[in-house]
């Protein structure tokens, strides 16, 4: 681990800590972390499942959590930490910590000053944002008032999180990834108390998801503060917008706001264009996005996570052939876990709908249904992986334009795929759309990323497909044989089907990784630094 900073009010330069951790401990350490988040955001959806179902109370919820969440995945985690990690590494590669405590300084004033306008003003116009984010909610008066009257609660989350993106950004660029890693897991623990011990004392019940989202905001940001000290970085904020960092890092955010989070922008016209639908359409698409976002987060997530700092030290340190040679461990990492997940989400959505999902409010039809959505979802889980991992290649060089560029036709894109497929599929044809445009934007930025000279693909490329293929090949046939008819999964009891699930991964898994094995593949060939 690289030692701590000086203090704030130290004035020499320091010399260069070490070597930071390898890559593959990085993120394993940041995925293991995510991992506990995920399956804890998991039981959060099956307790909200199981007290709201996916009727109208539900949907009213999920739209007031989705509007900050997010706004919290396109500014907070989108980008500005894909802004600020880079012009905060420029600053520690110079050494000098009173650069960098100034910057942090400026940064916090500057930030929060925006946010807290952003928040108060969103507060009072909650109605106007939900007519935008949710115009089918329109023609039902009493989702309408639900949606605004909890989007009033948890849009203050926005502004929490996003302090705690920049106190995670600040960790993360001094190699302190499990911290910010494990924040996320206060926002379920928060949601599950919430929806428990709030639910029966509130006079409409959902209302309490709400709150437990404000309360969940408030222990993220503050949790972060006291490892932010012991690194001498605990910001004094004073708003300072000619601060050069600060002027880097605003030039930087205002076209990476369509770069990284083009993602999130297609998910989000996915619950608009939901709204129109019948009942139940958005529960089904969150359920099934929920899904799709464990690998995403637990792997593509903390890849992109680990390499941004490396990647923006690398570029820095002008190292031309590292910053190559680590771009495509990246993206064999994402191959080795992304295709199996994948092809695993496509083959069991049924079962894993209703081991998830299937108790209390939620129907037979609303498991077959957010499993249409699933699959569709399954198809381009890979490429959202893949953008994750290949637009830090662009920020990292501070290069925010090309990103834009890209993401503008992929959102046009997804739209055009939207109009036509949300006919003949409803829901999951949103869904697929946003899969195809997702494919179409990773093939842009690798295409970028090849043409700009910045990757190169290092040797063996041919020979790790074959064995990826044989590998999945092994793991489809004994999924396959293992599971069970839908139907008796939907008659099995909670206890029974998360037991046969555990069997069917267990399978899966171990054919998986056995049969690597037995093709060559080892752990060492994975480990940079």
């Amino acid at each position: 681990m690289p030692p701590e900073p000086q203090p704030a009010h130290a004035s020499s330069p320091r010399k260069e800590p070490p070597k930071p951790p390898g890559l593959l401990r990085s993120s394993g350490v940041v995925g293991v972390m995510t991992m506990l988040s995920r399956v804890l955001g998991l039981v959060r959806d099956m307790v909200i499942a199981r007290y709201f179902g996916a009727g109208t109370a539900a949907d009213a919820f999920f739209v007031a959590f989705k509007i900050p969440n997010f706004l919290r995945r396109l500014f907070a985690e989108g980008a500005f930490s894909q802004a600020f990690v880079p012009v905060l590494s420029s600053y520690r590669q110079k050494g000098d910590v009173s650069e960098v405590k100034r910057l942090v300084d400026a940064v916090a004033g500057s930030l929060g000053l925006v946010l807290l306008a952003v928040t108060l003003v969103a507060m009072l116009g909650a109605p106007v944002l939900t007519a935008v984010f949710a115009p089918g909610f329109l023609e039902d008066d009493t989702k309408f008032a639900l949606a605004s009257d909890m989007l009033r609660i948890t849009f203050p989350y926005l502004l929490l999180i996003s302090l705690t993106a920049f106190a995670g950004g600040i960790l993360n660029s001094y190699d302190r990834f499990a911290v910010p890693a494990f924040t996320p897991v206060l926002l379920n623990l928060a949601m599950i108390a919430a929806a428990v011990f709030l639910t029966p004392l509130m006079s409409e019940p959902v209302m309490a998801l709400a709150w437990g989202v404000f309360i969940a905001g408030a222990l993220q940001l503050f949790f972060q503060l006291p490892f932010l000290m012991r690194l001498g970085l605990m910001p004094r904020p004073r708003v300072d917008y000619r601060h050069d960092g600060v002027s880097r890092i605003l030039k930087l955010m205002m076209p990476a706001l369509f770069g990284v989070s083009v993602s999130q922008i297609n998910l989000l016209l996915d619950t608009v264009l939901a709204s129109f639908l019948q009942t139940g359409s958005v529960s089904w698409l969150y359920y099934s996005d929920r899904l799709s976002e464990l690998p995403l987060g637990v792997f593509g997530i903390a890849i992109a996570t680990v390499i941004l700092p490396s990647l923006s030290r690398k570029h820095a340190a002008e190292s031309k052939d590292q910053f190559a040679a680590t771009l495509d461990w990246a993206v064999r990492a994402v191959l080795l876990i992304g295709v199996p997940a994948a092809l695993a989400l496509a083959l069991l959505a049924e079962p894993l709908i209703a081991t998830l999902f299937h108790y209390g409010e939620v129907t037979d039809r609303d498991v077959a249904m957010s499993a249409q959505s699933l699959r569709a979802y399954s198809a381009g889980l890979l490429a959202f992986m893949l953008i994750k991992v290949l637009a830090p290649g662009f920020f990292a060089r501070q290069d925010t334009k090309t990103p834009v560029k890209i993401g503008i036709i992929a959102m046009v894109a997804n739209m055009a795929f939207n109009l036509a497929l949300i006919v003949p599929l409803a829901h999951a044809g949103l869904a697929l759309a946003t899969s195809m445009s997702a494919w179409l934007n990773g093939y842009l930025l690798w295409r970028g990323l090849r043409k700009d000279g910045v990757w190169e693909s290092q040797p063996g490329w041919p020979k790790f497909l074959i064995q990826l293929m044989v590998a999945n090949s092994a793991l489809a046939a004994v999924v396959i044989w293992l599971n069970a008819p839908v139907a008796d999964w939907l008659a099995s009891g909670g206890l029974q089907r998360t037991a046969d699930m555990a069997v069917l991964v267990a399978a899966g898994v171990a054919a998986y990784f056995v049969t690597l094995l037995l093709c060559g593949v080892r752990l060492s060939q994975f480990r940079q630094r």
